[in-house]
C-alpha cells in the first residue's frame, strides 16, 4: 500500500500571517514604526513535499528548494521536502533531509574510498567526495620535504581503502564545490582504537553544531568497574568518532612542537592500523555514549559537548542504581527532556 504525506492546508494569507507574528527592519532588529510591512523571518510550520505549488502570487520570489517551471510563470514550485521558511518576500524551504555542505575550517570525520595519484578520494557525507591531498599530510618521522615519486608509491602505506581519519577542510572548488582536506595537525590523522557512528540531521549540519567545542574527553566510572575515559570526536558531517583516550605528551616543558623536534612528534605509529587492548569497561562506555548519541538524535536535538556529557552523566547514573541492556523507554524521555532545557 503507497505512503501518502497529507501536509497541514494554509492559505496563503495565513502562511504570511504567521509569518509576520513579528516585524523586522533589515538589519533584524524589531520595527515599531506605525505601517511598516512586516517581515517574516520564522519558519513555518507549512510542509511542503517535492511538486507542491507554494504560491502563484507574483510578488513573491524562489529561494532555497523552490523553482519557477518558467520565467514569465508567477508560480512557485517546491523541489525538496521541508518546512516553508519566508524571509520578506523570499520563499525557500528547509529541507527535512539533506547532504552535509562543506565549509572552510569545518572538522570532519571521513573514510578512505579511493586511492588516487597523489590524493586520496574521502567520503565525507557531501554530495561528492573529497581530496586529500599527498602534500596536506604528515609525513612519518616529521619530514617535511616535497613529495616524490616514492611517495606516491607508499601511499597505501598511509592511508588504504577503509581507513577511517579525522581532518580540516581546507578549501572548497569553485567550479565543482569538492572539499579538500588536510591532516598536517597533529589533532587530525589516522582513526583507530574506536567504534564509528553515523547520524543523520537536518540541513547539512548532520544534527552537530558547527559553533560549539567537536572534540572532547568524557569522564565517569560505573562503581564496580574500572576507571575509563573516552575521546570523542563530533564531525560537523554527521560523522562521528568514539574512541579510547590517549593521554597527550605534555609538550609545555619542551617549548612546545616545531620543526626542530616535529620528527620526534610524527612517529610512525601515526599510520598504524593495529587497535590496541580496549577493556570490556571501555567496551561499554563505547556503548553508553553510542546509545546517548542515537536517543538525541532520534528525538530531534542536535548533538554537542554539554548534550552529550549530560545524557552520559544521566545513563551512569542509572548504571550505578542497576540498570543494565538497553536504555529503558522512560530513561530516553528523561534524556530528551533535560537535554532539550540545556
Amino acid at each position: 500500500m503507497p505512503l501518502i504525506i497529507n501536509p497541514p492546508a494554509y492559505s496563503e494569507e495565513e502562511i504570511v500571517n504567521k509569518a509576520g507574528a513579528e516585524r523586522y527592519d533589515d538589519d533584524g532588529d524589531e520595527d515599531m514604526s506605525e505601517g511598516s510591512p512586516a517581515t517574516p523571518r520564522a519558519v513555518m510550520p507549512n510542509f511542503v513535499i517535492p511538486g507542491d505549488t507554494i504560491t502563484s502570487d507574483s510578488q513573491f520570489m524562489p529561494g532555497h528548494g523552490t523553482f519557477k517551471p518558467s520565467t514569465a510563470s508567477s508560480k512557485i514550485i517546491a523541489s525538496v521536502a521541508g518546512n516553508l521558511i519566508v524571509t520578506n518576500r523570499l520563499l525557500s524551504v528547509s529541507p527535512s533531509r539533506a547532504r552535509y555542505t562543506p565549509e572552510i575550517g569545518d572538522l570532519v570525520v571521513g573514510r578512505i574510498i579511493e586511492v588516487g595519484q597523489s590524493r586520496w578520494k574521502v567520503d565525507i557525507a557531501a554530495p561528492l567526495y573529497a581530496n586529500l591531498p599527498l602534500s596536506s599530510i604528515n609525513l612519518p618521522g616529521g619530514v617535511l620535504r616535497r613529495r616524490t615519486t616514492a611517495d606516491e608509491l607508499q601511499m597505501r602505506e598511509y592511508f588504504q581503502e577503509g581507513d577511517l581519519l579525522v581532518a580540516e577542510v581546507q578549501s572548497i572548488g569553485n567550479a565543482d564545490g569538492v572539499a579538500t582536506l588536510h591532516t598536517r595537525s597533529l589533532k587530525y590523522g589516522k582513526l583507530r582504537n574506536g567504534i564509528f557512528l553515523s547520524v543523520n540531521g537536518t540541513g547539512g549540519g548532520g544534527g552537530i553544531i558547527r559553533s560549539r567545542r567537536q572534540v572532547f574527553t568524557l569522564s565517569g566510572s560505573v562503581a564496580g568497574s574500572m576507571p575509563s575515559q573516552v575521546d570523542v570526536i563530533l564531525g560537523v558531517n554527521g560523522y562521528i568518532w568514539i574512541s579510547k583516550h590517549v593521554e597527550q605528551e605534555d609538550d609545555s616543558k619542551a617549548g612546545g612542537i616545531s620543526i626542530s623536534n616535529l620528527d620526534d612528534a610524527v612517529g610512525k605509529e601515526i599510520y598504524s592500523s593495529q587497535n590496541d587492548e580496549i577493556n570490556v569497561d571501555t567496551r561499554n562506555a563505547f556503548a553508553r555514549v553510542s546509545q546517548c548519541v542515537k536517543i538525541m538524535t532520534e528525538g530531534g536535538i542536535r548533538v554537542d559537548e554539554e548534550a552529550v556529557i549530560k545524557a552520559y552523566e544521566i545513563v551512569v547514573d542509572w548504571v550505578d542504581s542497576g540498570g543494565e541492556g538497553t536504555i529503558p523507554a522512560d530513561l530516553r524521555k528523561r534524556i530528551l527532556a533535560e537535554v532539550a532545557e540545556l
